[in-house]
């Protein structure tokens, strides 16, 4: 099962209160940075690079908190940096659960294993943990020799303890269909993770290495040909099936950037957590005062080769609601 069947319908029915309402901007995920900090400093990830000052910054429990409630999200995902360094990340996880929201936790899964026993497995909570490769490819994705080891006995303790699991794969120009079929058929059979959520690299602005990210032809070509035998429907694959579509190019869809906005020790980001053009001091001020038709492919330059979940699931999710056939579709999927 892709995602459970209680939390898509919580999710859909969320979505659907505010079109009732009348709201023309509301999130289907909050992304939440508490810290830039992180343990490892991979080449695909600008986070690092800013100043030190940045960087020892950290999010309160009651700043999340306080985001979530105003926002009125049904999920979260903790991001960074490298969310584990945080010394209260657990208590911004318990606030958050206590409230019903779904959380995901994104870790690299260096420190996973020995912060394990400061969380407590629920329905509303699943880690996230990076796996963009197997062996040396993820080594060399993260630029640490042994990380992977240290990655799938993480992910093997974790679900023995009785934790869900997500992981998130992020595919490069260096990736061809072969590599993005064995390492989703390791985690989905070998591993057996709940959840798999994948996507083309961004060149975030910051990040050292700008010559490996792919072009919108080259994503569709790799995701055409990585799901041409079938294998799709086998990954239990955490994406609308429409969202799953638009990466092999059978559509096409604008930028949704407000359906994941992004809130960090810096404040609401515009647009996107991939973009940063200046920051809210809330969620309200956020969705008021951000042009949000100038953003996505075709309209700033900065997006062209953007095809991230983050502008474009939101979107895939709005066109499958609207449509009894696909939400149909994605109902058999989550069955």
């Amino acid at each position: 099962m892709p995602i459970p069947l209680r939390q898509n319908l919580r999710v859909g029915w969320h979505l659907i209160r505010q079109r009732l309402r009348g709201e023309k901007y509301y999130p289907f995920l909050v992304e939440i940075e508490p810290l830039f900090a992180c343990n490892l400093a991979c080449p695909g990830c600008g986070k690092i690079q800013h100043p030190t000052e940045i960087l020892r910054k950290r999010l309160s429990v009651d700043d999340v908190v306080n985001a979530v409630e105003e926002s009125r999200t049904p999920m979260v995902s903790i991001a960074g940096g490298e969310p584990l360094l945080h010394p209260e990340i657990d208590k911004i996880v318990e606030a958050l659960v206590a409230r019903k929201v779904y959380v995901y936790l994104c870790t690299n899964a260096v420190l996973l294993r020995r912060r394990l026993e400061r969380f407590k497995p629920s329905r509303y909570f699943s880690w996230v943990v990076h796996v963009d490769g197997l062996g040396e490819r993820h080594d060399a994705a993260v630029d640490r020799k042994g990380v992977f080891e240290e990655v799938v006995r993480a992910v093997r303790e974790a679900k023995a303890r009785g934790f869900r699991v997500t992981t998130n794969s992020t595919f490069f120009n260096t990736d061809s269909p072969k590599t993005i079929r064995d390492v989703l058929d390791f985690l989905n059979d070998e591993l057996q993770v709940d959840n798999m959520m994948i996507s083309p690299g961004y060149a975030y602005e910051k990040a050292p290495d700008q010559e490996h990210f792919l072009g919108p032809e080259q994503t569709r070509a790799l995701f055409r040909e990585a799901f041409a035998d079938g294998r799709r429907k086998k990954w239990r694959l955490s994406h609308s099936p429409l969202f799953l579509d638009f990466l092999e190019g059978k559509v096409d869809f604008g930028c949704t950037a407000w359906g994941i906005p992004s809130y960090s020790v810096l404040g609401w980001q515009r647009p996107c957590y991939l973009m940063a053009d200046g920051y809210a001091s809330s969620y309200k001020e956020l969705v008021e005062t951000t042009d949000w038709d100038a953003y996505g492919r075709g309209k700033d330059p900065r997006c062209a080769n953007c095809m991230a979940h983050c502008g474009y699931e939101p979107t895939a999710v709005i066109a499958t609601l609207g449509s009894l056939r696909e939400s149909l579709r994605s109902l058999v999927a989550s069955l």
